[in-house]
């Protein structure tokens, strides 16, 4: 059985982004979100999805690039940054869940900035907390398809080595982030539980080192005739919540 659940990342961090992730749900395909509850516009992200109760939301775990909800402090400005420090991740991660679970937003999944959840001693707290708090949706980034340079390609091999655990199968759409253009070609790399990875906008005038095409992408998930062609190939469109997780993968999921 193929399933395909759409996500909408970086919801919070601008209100363009938020208001991407909402249009790219009531006129296309977006079946979830994921908020950075660091995110400068987190207040005005809780607000929307409240009126929008049919798009789940979910954490977007986030240890660069923002302000640390533990201390105030400006977390790392890069990946490679972080892994070079010595932060308390697991006290950070646990702030950035509990305010949003404080919104009275049902949780549904988790994920990460930059997928940087994917780093092992990382992904072993995600696994932790996601247990604790009986979040039982946690994003695996194992990508398939998808147009982008060479560098861009390694970096994927890399996350694609890194991956354990979590609760889809694969993910599609990671290699083009920023840039996705047309979703179609990606369905043909559906597979088991898969995740679309996205990140639609309107009027986002931030984050100009990003380069992404936020109106693109948004454009690109509301293309007329998207979910035909998603039925065609017999894909059934679902969110996080859909995934049932029996005793015995809940046992191997989080298992250390």
């Amino acid at each position: 059985m193929k399933r395909l659940i759409v996500t909408a990342d970086d919801v919070g961090l601008h209100r363009g982004m938020t208001a991407g992730a909402i249009h790219a749900h009531r006129q296309g395909i977006v079946t979830a979100c994921s908020i950075s509850a660091n995110g400068r516009d987190f207040d005005d992200a809780v607000a929307r999805l409240r009126e929008v109760p049919t798009l789940e939301a979910g954490v977007h775990l986030t240890l660069v690039e923002e302000r640390a909800l533990t201390t105030g402090r400006a977390m790392p400005s890069s990946y490679i940054r972080f892994l070079f420090s010595s932060k308390k991740v697991e006290d950070e991660l646990r702030a950035q869940i509990e305010k949003v679970l404080g919104s009275q937003l049902p949780v549904t999944h988790l994920n990460g900035h930059q997928h940087l959840h994917q780093w092992p001693p990382v992904f072993e707290i995600v696994q932790k907390l996601a247990a604790e708090y009986r979040i039982r949706y946690v994003r695996r980034v194992r990508d398939r398809g998808g147009r982008g340079g060479l560098l861009r390609r390694f970096s994927i091999g890399v996350l694609n080595a890194l991956a354990r655990g979590g609760t889809n199968d694969r993910t599609i759409g990671v290699l083009e982030a920023g840039h996705l253009r047309e979703v179609e070609p990606l369905l043909d790399h559906v597979e088991g539980t898969t995740e679309l990875v996205t990140h639609p906008g309107l009027g986002v005038d931030a984050y100009p080192h990003w380069n992404y095409d936020w109106e693109a992408e948004t454009r690109a998930l509301c293309a007329p005739g998207l979910r035909e062609a998603i039925a065609a190939r017999g894909i059934a469109l679902i969110a996080p919540s859909d995934v049932l997780v029996s005793g015995l993968e809940k046992q191997l999921f989080f298992q250390k």
